[in-house]
Protein backbone atom coordinates (compact mmCIF):
# COMPACT_ATOMS: atom_id res chain seq x y z
CA UNK A 1 0.00 0.00 0.00
CA UNK A 2 1.16 3.32 -0.83
CA UNK A 3 1.57 6.72 1.22
CA UNK A 4 -1.21 7.80 -0.94
CA UNK A 5 -3.49 5.43 -0.31
CA UNK A 6 -2.58 5.06 3.37
CA UNK A 7 -3.19 9.32 3.68
CA UNK A 8 -6.71 8.61 1.67
CA UNK A 9 -7.66 5.91 4.05
CA UNK A 10 -6.99 8.10 7.08
CA UNK A 11 -8.74 10.71 5.59
CA UNK A 12 -11.86 9.22 4.70
CA UNK A 13 -11.94 6.97 8.62
CA UNK A 14 -13.93 9.60 10.40
CA UNK A 15 -16.54 9.92 8.72
CA UNK A 16 -16.46 6.44 7.81
CA UNK A 17 -16.88 5.27 11.62
CA UNK A 18 -19.28 7.82 12.60
CA UNK A 19 -21.56 6.44 9.56
CA UNK A 20 -20.87 2.83 10.33
CA UNK A 21 -20.90 2.94 14.32
CA UNK A 22 -24.47 4.71 13.93
CA UNK A 23 -25.50 1.95 11.96
CA UNK A 24 -23.79 -0.87 13.83
CA UNK A 25 -25.44 0.24 17.50
CA UNK A 26 -28.93 0.66 16.23
CA UNK A 27 -28.95 -2.42 14.53
CA UNK A 28 -29.72 -4.65 17.45
CA UNK A 29 -32.38 -1.98 18.94
CA UNK A 30 -34.21 -1.86 15.07
CA UNK A 31 -37.44 -1.47 16.07
CA UNK A 32 -36.82 0.34 19.40
CA UNK A 33 -34.96 3.20 16.85
CA UNK A 34 -37.50 3.26 14.71
CA UNK A 35 -40.19 3.39 16.90
CA UNK A 36 -38.47 6.32 19.19
CA UNK A 37 -37.87 7.95 16.14
CA UNK A 38 -41.58 7.79 15.45
CA UNK A 39 -42.30 9.24 18.62
CA UNK A 40 -40.16 11.70 18.64
CA UNK A 41 -41.81 13.20 15.31
CA UNK A 42 -45.19 12.60 16.64
CA UNK A 43 -46.35 16.47 16.90
CA UNK A 44 -44.63 17.46 13.29
CA UNK A 45 -46.20 17.29 9.84
CA UNK A 46 -44.47 14.51 8.99
CA UNK A 47 -46.74 11.17 9.05
CA UNK A 48 -45.85 8.47 11.94
CA UNK A 49 -45.57 5.48 8.95
CA UNK A 50 -43.51 8.00 6.87
CA UNK A 51 -40.96 8.04 10.11
CA UNK A 52 -40.81 4.90 10.81
CA UNK A 53 -40.27 3.48 8.23
CA UNK A 54 -37.53 6.36 7.72
CA UNK A 55 -36.00 5.29 10.99
CA UNK A 56 -35.80 1.44 10.21
CA UNK A 57 -34.61 2.59 6.26
CA UNK A 58 -31.81 5.07 8.14
CA UNK A 59 -30.16 2.21 10.22
CA UNK A 60 -29.18 0.15 6.80
CA UNK A 61 -28.03 3.49 4.76
CA UNK A 62 -25.84 4.51 7.46
CA UNK A 63 -24.19 1.20 7.58
CA UNK A 64 -24.21 0.52 3.91
CA UNK A 65 -23.16 3.92 3.65
CA UNK A 66 -20.40 3.53 6.80
CA UNK A 67 -18.90 0.67 4.91
CA UNK A 68 -18.75 2.15 1.07
CA UNK A 69 -17.29 5.50 3.34
CA UNK A 70 -14.34 2.84 4.61
CA UNK A 71 -13.48 0.70 1.81
CA UNK A 72 -13.04 3.56 -0.59
CA UNK A 73 -15.20 1.34 -3.54
CA UNK A 74 -18.31 3.61 -4.70
CA UNK A 75 -16.80 6.67 -3.25
CA UNK A 76 -18.56 9.04 -5.04
CA UNK A 77 -21.63 7.95 -4.53
CA UNK A 78 -21.11 6.83 -1.02
CA UNK A 79 -21.07 10.82 -0.47
CA UNK A 80 -23.57 12.17 -2.47
CA UNK A 81 -25.75 9.26 -0.09
CA UNK A 82 -23.99 10.68 3.00
CA UNK A 83 -24.96 14.11 2.33
CA UNK A 84 -28.47 12.78 1.47
CA UNK A 85 -28.56 11.19 4.41
CA UNK A 86 -27.33 14.44 6.74
CA UNK A 87 -29.66 16.67 4.78
CA UNK A 88 -33.02 14.56 5.70
CA UNK A 89 -31.50 14.70 9.31
CA UNK A 90 -31.07 17.87 9.18
CA UNK A 91 -34.72 18.58 7.96
CA UNK A 92 -35.99 16.11 10.25
CA UNK A 93 -34.04 17.93 13.12
CA UNK A 94 -35.22 21.12 12.14
CA UNK A 95 -38.94 19.93 12.31
CA UNK A 96 -38.16 19.18 16.37
CA UNK A 97 -36.26 21.63 16.70
CA UNK A 98 -33.21 20.33 18.04
CA UNK A 99 -31.17 22.56 17.13
CA UNK A 100 -27.63 20.84 18.84
CA UNK A 101 -28.15 17.72 16.61
CA UNK A 102 -27.81 20.02 13.47
CA UNK A 103 -24.25 21.68 14.91
CA UNK A 104 -22.92 18.13 14.54
CA UNK A 105 -24.89 17.47 11.75
CA UNK A 106 -23.39 20.44 9.56
CA UNK A 107 -19.86 19.06 10.71
CA UNK A 108 -20.90 16.19 9.08
CA UNK A 109 -21.95 17.69 5.86
CA UNK A 110 -19.00 19.80 5.53
CA UNK A 111 -16.62 16.84 6.48
CA UNK A 112 -18.66 14.61 3.48
CA UNK A 113 -18.42 18.05 1.16
CA UNK A 114 -15.24 18.73 1.55
CA UNK A 115 -14.20 15.01 0.62
CA UNK A 116 -16.05 15.38 -2.30
CA UNK A 117 -14.65 18.69 -3.40
CA UNK A 118 -11.14 16.82 -3.23
CA UNK A 119 -12.52 13.90 -5.59
CA UNK A 120 -14.48 16.50 -7.80
CA UNK A 121 -13.07 19.86 -7.70
CA UNK A 122 -15.82 22.57 -9.20
CA UNK A 123 -14.64 23.93 -12.45
CA UNK A 124 -13.05 20.65 -13.72
CA UNK A 125 -13.62 18.99 -16.52
CA UNK A 126 -14.44 15.12 -15.62
CA UNK A 127 -14.07 12.90 -18.80
CA UNK A 128 -16.77 10.28 -19.46
CA UNK A 129 -16.17 6.94 -20.01
CA UNK A 130 -18.72 6.08 -22.30
CA UNK A 131 -17.56 6.83 -25.93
Amino acid sequence: MNNQRVIALFIRMPIAMSFLGHGLVRLPKLHAFASGMAEQFAGTVLPQGFVLAFGYLLVFAELITGIWLLSGRWFTQALVTALGIMTALIFGSSLIENWNAISAQLVHSLYLAGLLLLRHPIGKTVRSSAP
